[in-house]
């Protein structure tokens, strides 16, 4: 895990073409993507490519995944599940998926255009030729010392997508390896349904705790309330990937 001071960082929705300034507390987040070790030691599975990021890892399983490492360590899950129905407890000190907020700003580190750095030496792209996700660490971190949040596989994040289209769809960020420069950016978002899973989609964890009950580090139950009230066209090519 690396400690990310605070800071802020600005996102943009597309759809309803608004941009909104978030200002994050200190957090920590992972170096790399969970890898297949990593995940097949605390479900207890064999890992074929213990290097690699685990990948064909749905929202669910990944949210599971993070109150059982909590739990094997000690900390409190920041986790609970009514069916699918998720809560989480911002308060709690266990691991847990990053808002996105916390991962763009995380992957920036301090750049503001698309990539923080040449993408062919910091990110696994359709340009390497590779059909699978390849070991983490081998392209080079960015500033924060985080290895592939760009390229590899996407990474899931807590917050909704757009839940006045796609309902329970969640975000996934910063683009696989089968993804052109395009889609492997820092502000790109994408998304899915919580039990959707594909190979090029795994997760980062994070940890750290805040006051408060419904709102932290840029996500808010009420703001998600408000744009699942909230109608309008979706602009061109605006579609969830599938």
């Amino acid at each position: 895990m690396a400690r990310i001071a605070a800071g802020s960082v600005t996102l943009h929705d597309a759809r309803r073409k608004v941009q909104r300034r978030v200002e994050l507390e200190s957090f920590e987040i992972g170096v790399f993507p969970v890898t297949e070790e990593q995940l097949a030691e605390i479900i207890g599975e064999n890992a074929r490519y213990p290097r690699r990021p685990a990948a064909d890892v749905s929202w669910l399983r990944a949210i599971r995944f993070c109150n059982a490492a909590s739990e094997w360590e000690g900390f409190d899950p920041a986790y609970t599940f009514d069916g699918e129905d998720v809560t989480w407890h911002i308060d709690s000190d266990g691991y847990r998926l990053p808002t996105e907020a916390e991962w763009e700003y995380a992957c920036r580190a301090g750049s503001t255009g698309p990539h923080y750095g040449p993408l062919a030496e910091v990110a696994w792209t359709s340009a390497d030729g590779v059909t699978a996700p390849q070991d983490v660490g081998a392209k080079l971190p960015n500033l924060h010392g985080l290895f592939d949040t760009l390229g590899n596989v996407w990474e899931w994040c807590w917050d909704l997508l757009d839940p006045a289209r796609y309902d329970s769809y969640r975000v996934f960020r910063g683009g696989g390896f089968a993804d052109d420069a395009w889609s492997v950016r820092a502000s790109t978002r994408r998304g899915g349904a919580p039990r959707m899973h594909h190979d090029d989609v795994g997760f980062r964890v994070a940890r750290g705790g805040f006051d408060g009950m419904d709102a932290a580090q840029g996500w808010s139950a009420v703001a998600d309330q408000q744009r699942a009230d909230t109608d309008g066209p979706l602009p061109l090519g605006w579609t969830p990937r599938r």
